[in-house]
């Protein structure tokens, strides 16, 4: 019986969730990955690396997408409409507040790099809120699938409530539009 390859909606999703993978062997997060494209049971990505901390050989097999999703100008897209099924809404979350952070607090209003940031940011809870069902008022509890994303829900629940993944979202826009 085979096993299904995981969805890498877009090439950003895919680099994202290696960022986020450490090393088997050491726990050790920097990789340089190269990509191919291949064929397993369909059109594929292939991302493989060597650990720079301990050498062992990383590699990542995902299946592509029917539809390919360019980059958009100006923006940040990790997928599309659908939810993730790389990476669950904790690690969407963390990595969200990571990109704000780095953005700073709006005193650097002309860096792209603070723009992209911010961008960053705003295109990664957007992704939270994909995982939440039209009827329910926040994140599910079954969502989450990564350890680390388990331990932030575990932690602050309250912070996949819908209403306040929108006021991020809106406060994460209207920084982005006075930069």
């Amino acid at each position: 019986m085979t096993t299904a390859l995981p969805l890498a909606r877009t090439n950003a999703e895919a680099r994202l969730f290696l960022r986020l993978r450490p090393c088997a062997a050491c726990g050790a997060r920097r990789c340089e990955f190269r990509s191919s494209v291949i064929a397993a049971d369909g059109p594929a990505s292939r991302y493989a690396g060597q650990c720079e901390s301990c050498g062992a050989h990383r590699e990542y097999v995902f299946r592509l997408p029917e539809q390919i999703l360019p980059p958009p100008a100006g923006r940040v897209r990790f997928g599309g409409a659908q939810a993730s099924q790389l990476l669950d809404p904790g690690e969407w979350l963390h990595y969200s507040r990571i990109c704000a952070d780095q953005a700073g607090p709006g005193d650097d209003a002309q860096s792209a790099a603070a723009r992209h940031a911010l961008a960053t940011a705003l295109a990664a809870v957007e992704e939270v809120v994909k995982f939440i069902p039209d009827s329910a008022s926040a994140v599910p509890a079954a969502a989450f699938f990564a350890d680390a994303g388990q331990a932030i829900f575990a932690a602050e629940p309250g912070s996949f409530d819908r209403d306040r993944l929108e006021a991020v979202r809106t406060h994460y826009s209207e920084q982005l539009a006075r930069r």
